[in-house]
């Protein structure tokens, strides 16, 4: 459903009397569209009551085993929209100051502009073999992580048949090892 289409909805509904509920993945206002929704509601008069979520950007590496922080490894994470690869002129993304970051660069949207992002960071300043964990349908039953490095990236994306959803993580908080998982009620053990 086009956004336009989603927000006179809401207003449609509200206006009727309904109680309406806008529930979405993630945080709707970490690259989703929580905004616009808002103002079109309080420009019809409709009282609007936020409930953030938690963006994927956090939750999907977290799931996988991987902090987007850890003390004395980094002290940042930034998250970007890969949508735009670098040099379009579209862009809102200053790919050469990610490129001299010491931290942690999570990627939403980036699957298919993959190799351009790697390569844009790699120019600007972070090593090549800098690990990379791609996380792909988070949360889900088909959640599976593919750990590569920067260089590597654009090559293992197509061997391992990446689609989207996908999150990316760009940092040495990927190689931390991971704890153990106890198995879950679905589990089999076959030891």
């Amino acid at each position: 459903m086009a956004q336009e289409q989603i927000n006179a909805l809401l207003v449609e509904r509200a206006q009727a009397g309904k109680r309406v509920v806008r529930l979405k993945g993630g945080d709707p206002f970490v690259f989703g569209r929580g905004m616009e929704e808002l103002e079109a509601c309080v420009a019809a008069g409709v009282a609007v009551e936020v409930v953030p979520g938690i963006t994927s950007a956090i939750a999907v590496p977290a799931l996988a085993g991987i902090p987007v922080t850890h003390r004395g490894l980094t002290h940042e994470f930034v998250v970007v929209s890969g949508h735009l690869p670098p040099g379009h002129p579209n862009s809102l993304v200053d790919w050469a100051a990610l490129g001299r970051l010491r931290g942690t660069v999570v990627v939403l949207m980036g699957v298919d502009t993959a190799p351009a992002i790697a390569a844009a960071l790699i120019e600007h300043g972070r090593p090549g073999g800098t690990p990379v964990a791609i996380v792909s349908d988070g949360s889900t039953p088909a959640q599976r992580t593919v750990r590569t490095t920067l260089t590597d990236l654009p090559r293992t994306v197509v061997d391992e048949g990446i689609r989207p959803p996908a999150v990316w993580v760009v940092g040495e908080v990927v190689a931390l090892d991971r704890p153990h998982k106890p198995p879950r009620d679905d589990d089999t053990d076959l030891d």
